[in-house]
């Protein structure tokens, strides 16, 4: 069982939002406008793993503060990274080993404001 089922990232800019992540992770993002009133664009994943999406509605709105999500930085989250600002983010920790078992994170703010971590064993 994981501790994390499903998450969302709010954003105020679909379109803006969904072409960052799109640009930083290299994969397209399945719309799903299925809910009235909010549009959510899904992170692919393999069942029966962690599930999330980006996420509009007028009852959520991006933040820097609380909740911090780390995603998955693949084999080396430093290409990711390196992709951030180019895609129109700012990256606010570098790539940081922290020790042999954890791997490294990094940290950086999307497009929305959101400050979102990544993790990579190398």
């Amino acid at each position: 069982m994981n501790a994390i089922n499903w998450f969302e990232i709010p954003v105020s800019n679909f379109e803006r939002a969904a072409a960052f992540y799109e640009q930083i992770l290299d994969t397209k993002f399945p719309l799903d406008t299925s809910f009235a009133g909010m549009r959510m664009a899904m992170f692919p994943y393999a069942e029966p793993g962690v599930g999330g999406c980006l996420f509009e509605s007028q009852e959520v709105r991006p933040h820097a503060d609380g909740v911090r999500i780390y995603l998955n930085g693949g084999n080396d989250l430093g290409m990711i990274l390196n992709r951030v600002v180019a895609a129109g983010g700012q990256v606010v920790m570098p790539k940081t080993f922290l020790r042999e078992d954890i791997g490294h994170i990094g940290m950086f703010s999307d497009s929305e404001g959101n400050i979102i971590g990544l993790h990579s064993m190398a």
